[in-house]
């Protein structure tokens, strides 16, 4: 019997005008659909909607707007996450925290990877913060990640990297990574509810 495909949320973490974020997830999802087994949603926070402050926790299993109360289904859903990120001043952006801080529970007990770019770090610095606040949401967050230095030299017109072989190793290790820990905690789910 075939395995089911893993939801991944891919999420889209900057806002700015500009941006060139979506360029760099247009190219990793692309890389997922090619690695197989993945049903991908993407999430874009320019898009989502996410009011920008912070409500109180759910009640009665809901949250207090209908943009919140649509992305926290989309986060419950998904079963493995990548995180698109810039760094701005040595930090991710301010929208991501939010997105990340609308919605709790949804998170627990599923992988996180990220693809990050930017300046000489190439987007390193805000991973390894996120990293500290992906644990704080019992998340597993996968070691390798796949990481643009110099972001805006990194692609051609077409929005392909000018170095699409080690990208593409780098995509691949990835998600050979957040599969096996989506896989994994599906199981581990499936056995006993994540409850801590």
């Amino acid at each position: 019997m075939p395995k089911k495909p893993i939801r991944l949320a891919v999420i889209v973490g900057s806002t700015r005008q500009g941006r060139l974020g979506p360029t760099v997830a247009k190219w990793f999802i692309e890389r997922a659909r090619v690695h197989g087994g993945l049903d991908t949603d993407v999430i874009d926070l320019a898009e989502a909607g996410l009011p920008s402050e912070l409500g109180g926790p759910p009640k009665e299993g809901k949250y207090a707007s209908a943009e919140v109360n649509a992305y926290a289904r989309r986060i419950a859903e998904a079963e493995a996450f990548v995180v698109v990120t810039p760094e701005y001043n040595r930090g991710y952006p301010a929208a991501l925290k939010l997105a990340i801080d609308s919605v709790y529970a949804e998170w627990h007990a599923k992988p996180v990877g990220f693809v990050s770019h930017g300046g000489q770090s190439g987007g390193l610095r805000a991973v390894e913060q996120l990293r500290q606040v992906f644990a704080e949401l019992h998340t597993v967050t996968v070691r390798d990640s796949v990481s643009f230095p110099m972001a805006w030299e990194q692609f051609d017109e077409d929005g392909n990297p000018h170095d699409a072989e080690g990208a593409g190793v780098a995509a691949k290790q990835l998600l050979d990574e957040l599969v096996w820990w989506a896989e994994a905690l599906r199981q581990a789910r499936a056995d006993r509810p994540y409850a801590f």
